[in-house]
């Protein structure tokens, strides 16, 4: 038969998590904090707690009891925990909490540390150590030694080798094969831990009678959980120690497990500080969330932006764009404007005659799109320039839309577009194909070109490309509407569905704009002072564009094909011209042209304060993280309160057994009746509210345009009393108790705190920003008797919720309902935008939730103690 092999079990692995004992539980929690403390950067907790041998004296000896605690980073403390805790916890186990305590904060730490120093100084080194890992080769020399007493040798093929060399073994692998260890202090670790398993060092323990002593005069085994008694005998609270002294009567057994659970998971529902505890800690993480953005744009927390792709070489070259090429730009212009009353047609039939005339091939595209009842058509054009000194396996495309976001005719943007493309015709130095690109519209266009482009176009309704390039490496859009002299370059570049381009693309622009001695904004932040408030400002600004999810320009839609696109808008009143754009852009292609493969070094995923200061990922997710974090913490709690006991019967009598069956103690028993959780009814409400979601989904998505304002008029009316009439009907006719509304805000806080925590990695402001204003739903409960407090919680969740915000936001913003609806069903139909499903498919169904449990009236249970529901467990 085939060896069998140790299966991993949950059960077994949490019992031995709740039994661990008291002093392993403290260093792993201190370890744990010391990390959390490290994340931050105005106290460097590594350079106070690190050994440093020429730093030891008086003043700084704590050193020699602080550096086990202190880790270089979470990988460092993860694999010291999970290497110390079975050692910690078997030496606990074996001499007792307070020997432990005494060895651990003394010489267990002070003596390997300073035979450390003293041997580093004595060989002109000064290397620093911290972590735990001296105290895993103490404890394995230890173990070493004590395996050698029962089993001196292990044999491998002919070969005996004594297994107490094992430890040596161990820390010779150990600095080989992971960098930065301190085969020294290893070995410091080893020398007193030899010394300890063969009775040289036990001396160095505190006397029992001092240890009883303390122990009685405390009372430390009634008031300490896991506490471990000297004589290694008795657990804190709960008697005998399992792991050293399994009782031989089997009715003492009894009362230590809980038909296959320790009594710690018993009387943890039943302590009344754990049951207190996780609702301000889900307060809590909603405050240093919040904290944590606000944060953000200090010095400390944010950085310089800079490049990470060194092949761009931003504004290393001469640019040649002025000149004879400002006469073509005004003829152009001119050939512009004569144009903007045309047909579509009419204008692509001119600018086809205008990119043939500069010798490159031309195509046009046809597409259609129907949304909220209207009919989107219109017709792209592009001519495509083939590089002298490229294979047409990778291309860059200038994009110039007609007719701008705002409806205005770009008639600059078109005409430095013909420009450009008669000007870089004349250089032989392009590696990359470059694809201009002239839109019929700003929303419309540009998706159905890069859709037909990576062919993933509806044939019916988009026309196919009958000329491709290369695979697109960067997308540069011109928004240039007016004519008159600007003052700075204002860069979009939020993409559809929060998607962002690489942060080396922003980076090349500001570079090459700041050497031509122009000015980059975001944001719509035309002044910005570098202080903490502009700061601020630019942030939630593009959070705010990030979380809606929206297009903010032609460029949007090449960002979910994972090319790098933005668009530039000169704005203000200055000395700058249509000439420097042009070198801005000249310059700019340049530098994508020098590309050796896709931009990747550089950030996706960050924030930015202003043009030359962001934050990445790494920085600002925890926030949204905590905001969410917050909704789990909450389902856990509540489904381990919707599990506590119920009923107490009268306490009886019954003798616990000594040693060679003596009687040692009368022990009382209790008799709990534990909860059985009735699942049915909750899971019924939120997978119904759940599924009501696809409604407003559906309907607001489908609806024409004259009738979105009405219909959603009606929504909002409905949606004012829906939840109390669905609380009435559901206490009508299911009658749900405390308990069973208790489940339905479990399972509803979980499925929130689950989708968000999700979607920070994707969309991090839309999960912010969703979780920051369902927050108030973490404490909705059911107030039967208090109609006052209900009514004002009624009134802020109303003013929370999904329909209000959208009004509160139109009437700020000065937009129609109708309108903004009709963008967001355009959204859906032609650009993919996914903001409508995290709003009616993830925040409505939970403030639903939270609105029927606020309205809800739990029916009275009835529970007999002695026949009622639920397990009966002795205690």
């Amino acid at each position: 038969m085939p060896p069998s092999l140790p299966q991993f079990s949950a059960a077994r692995a949490r019992s031995y998590i709740f039994r661990l004992p008291l002093f392993t539980r403290c260093i792993i929690f201190v370890i744990v904090l010391f990390w959390l403390v490290s994340l931050q950067s105005a106290w460097d907790v590594q350079q106070w707690g690190a050994l440093i041998p020429k730093e030891i004296g008086l003043a700084t000896m704590y050193r020699t009891n602080t550096f086990p605690l202190v880790h270089a980073g979470f990988f460092h403390a993860f694999m010291n925990i999970l290497a110390l805790t079975p050692l910690l916890e078997r030496f606990e186990a074996e001499y007792g909490t307070l020997t432990t305590l005494a060895l651990f904060l003394g010489p267990l730490s002070t003596i390997p540390a300073l035979l450390y120093t003293f041997a580093e100084r004595a060989i002109g080194l000064n290397t620093t150590v911290l972590g735990a890992s001296i105290w895993v080769f103490t404890l394995i020399a230890m173990e070493a030694v004590k395996t050698y007493r029962t089993n001196p040798n292990f044999v491998i093929g002919t070969t005996q080798i004594p297994t107490w060399i094992t430890p040596i073994v161990m820390v010779l692998f150990v600095s080989f094969l992971i960098p930065h260890t301190s085969f020294l202090g290893h070995c410091c670790g080893l020398a007193f831990g030899y010394g300890w398993g063969l009775g040289y060092l036990k001396f160095l323990a505190p006397p029992e009678w001092i240890l009883r002593w303390i122990e009685g005069k405390l009372n430390l085994l009634g008031r300490l959980p896991h506490y471990v008694s000297v004589d290694q005998k008795t657990y804190g609270r709960y008697g005998v120690l399992p792991t050293t002294n399994a009782p031989a009567n089997p009715d003492i057994a009894l009362r230590f497990t809980d038909q296959g659970q320790r009594p710690s998971t018993v009387l943890l529902r039943r302590n009344p500080f754990i049951l207190k505890l996780p609702p301000y800690l889900s307060f809590l993480c909603i405050v240093i969330g919040v904290a944590w953005l606000l944060v953000l744009p200090l010095d400390n927390y944010s950085r310089r932006t800079y490049i990470s792709e060194n092949a761009l070489l931003p504004g290393q070259v001469h640019t040649y764009f002025a000149g004879s090429d400002q006469n073509v730009f005004r003829g152009y212009k001119h050939e512009v404007d004569a144009l903007e009353e045309r047909s579509n047609i009419e204008v692509n039939d001119k600018l086809e005659e205008f990119f043939k005339a500069s010798g490159l091939k031309v195509a046009r595209q046809s597409y259609e799109y129907k949304s909220a009842g209207e009919t989107y058509t219109g017709e792209n054009i592009y001519a495509i320039l083939h590089a002298p000194r490229g294979d047409a396996t990778e291309a860059i495309v200038l994009v110039g839309a007609w007719r701008n976001m705002e409806g205005k005719l770009n008639r600059s943007g078109v005409a430095l577009i013909l420009t450009l493309a008669r000007y870089f015709k004349r250089w032989s130095l392009w590696s990359k194909d470059i694809i201009f690109l002239v839109t019929a519209d700003s929303k419309a266009g540009p998706q159905a070109w890069v859709d037909a482009y990576h062919d993933t176009h509806q044939s019916n309704k988009v026309e196919s490309l009958p000329l491709k390039s290369g695979a697109l490496q960067g997308a540069v859009v011109i928004d240039y509407p007016f004519d008159h002299r600007f003052q700075d370059i204002h860069i979009v570049y939020d993409g559809i569905n929060g998607q962002l381009p690489n942060l080396d693309l922003l980076n090349t622009v500001v570079s090459i704009s700041g050497h031509m001695g122009i000015g980059t904004s975001l944001q719509k932040m035309w002044q910005h002072s570098d202080s903490y408030r502009d700061r601020l400002q630019t942030m939630l600004r593009g959070m705010l564009n990030q979380g809606l999810g929206h297009a903010s320009g032609p460029h949007s839609s090449f960002i979910p094909y994972h090319v790098d696109a933005i668009t530039l808008q000169p704005f203000g009143e200055g000395w700058q011209d249509e000439m420097a754009m042009g070198r801005v852009i000249e310059s700019t292609f340049r530098s994508l042209n020098n590309l050796l493969e896709h931009l990747h070094q550089s950030f996706f995923f960050y924030l930015l304060m202003q043009a030359d200061r962001f934050v990445s990922i790494g920085t600002y997710l925890p926030s949204a993280m905590l905001v969410a974090v917050n909704f789990t913490i909450m389902a856990i709690f509540l489904w381990v309160k919707s599990g506590s006991p119920i009923d107490k019967s009268s306490k009886k009598g019954s003798l616990a057994v000594g040693k060679a069956g003596s009687l040692k103690a009368l022990v009382p028993e209790e008799v709990i009746s534990v909860r059985e959780r009735e699942l049915f009814l909750p899971l019924a409400v939120v997978a119904g509210s759940q599924f009501l979601g696809v409604l407003p989904l559906y309907i607001f998505n489908h609806t024409p345009q004259a009738m979105l304002s009405p219909i959603f008029t009606a929504f909002t009316s409905v949606n004012a009393f829906f939840p109390l009439i669905f609380s009435a009907l559901l206490t009508h006719y299911f009658a749900p108790t405390a308990h069973h509304y208790t489940l339905i805000k479990t399972f509803s806080l979980l499925l929130l705190g689950l989708f968000l925590s999700s979607l920070a990695t994707l969309n991090f402001s839309l999960a912010f920003l969703v979780g920051l204003l369902s927050a108030p739903l973490t404490y909705m409960q059911p107030l039967p008797n208090h109609p006052i407090i209900k009514g004002v919680l009624a009134l802020l969740l109303s003013a929370l919720s999904p329909t209000t915000v959208l009004v509160a936001g139109c009437w700020w913003w000065e937009l129609g309902i109708g309108a903004v609806l009709k963008e967001a069903a355009f959204g859906w139909d032609v650009w993919g935008m996914t903001t409508q499903v995290v709003v009616w498919c993830v925040w409505w169904p939970a403030w639903l939730v939270g609105m029927v449990l606020l309205f809800g009236n739990p029916r009275e249970e009835k529970v007999d103690g002695d026949v009622g529901k639920g397990k009966k467990i002795k205690t």
